[in-house]
């Protein structure tokens, strides 16, 4: 292995870098170096290949996967944006449907003077359960439960509160 030891500026020069990276090199040790009349010295072939073409190979590799880390980061957030997106419109339609939903609630209700048809034929086709009441459904009070006023709170204001 032939070469020369030459101070930093010429070892910047020879490796084409600048003097603080061969500074750096050096103190790390990937330079061979040494004090010499209190200057630092450096090692550099004659070829270059311990500080400049095998740096130059490794640089070219960390800039080909820092590209292909970039397009893989750019492809997930596209795949993230695309799924947010979706949830977007999914909970925009659901959103909708609970309106329209919540709009034939009062339509869907049974007036409050008759039995609702579950609670009087399907109760009088399954016949006395165990305990002797209808077929394990609780009693329906027929009296108003909210005030004096006659009127019957509609079933989703007695279930869920309102």
């Amino acid at each position: 292995m032939s070469g020369q030891w030459v101070d930093l500026p010429t070892a910047a020069e020879l490796l084409d870098t600048t003097t603080e990276a061969v500074r750096k090199r050096a103190s790390r040790g990937t330079l061979r170096s040494e004090r010499h009349d209190g200057r630092v010295v450096v090692w550099v072939d004659d070829d270059r290949t311990e500080g400049g073409r095998e740096a130059q190979v490794d640089r070219e590799a960390l800039l080909e996967a820092k590209d292909e880390m970039i397009r893989v980061m750019k492809e997930q957030l596209r795949l993230r944006a695309d799924e947010i997106h979706r949830r977007d419109v999914i909970i925009s339609q659901l959103t909708q449907a609970n309106a329209a939903l919540a709009q034939r609630v009062p339509e869907l209700e049974a007036p409050a003077g008759e039995p609702m048809p579950s609670q009087t034929h399907e109760d009088a086709a399954r016949g006395p359960s165990r305990n002797g009441e209808g077929a394990g459904t609780a009693p329906v009070d027929r009296e108003p439960q909210n005030g004096s006023d006659g009127v019957r709170e509609p079933w989703y204001r007695r279930w869920f509160g309102g």
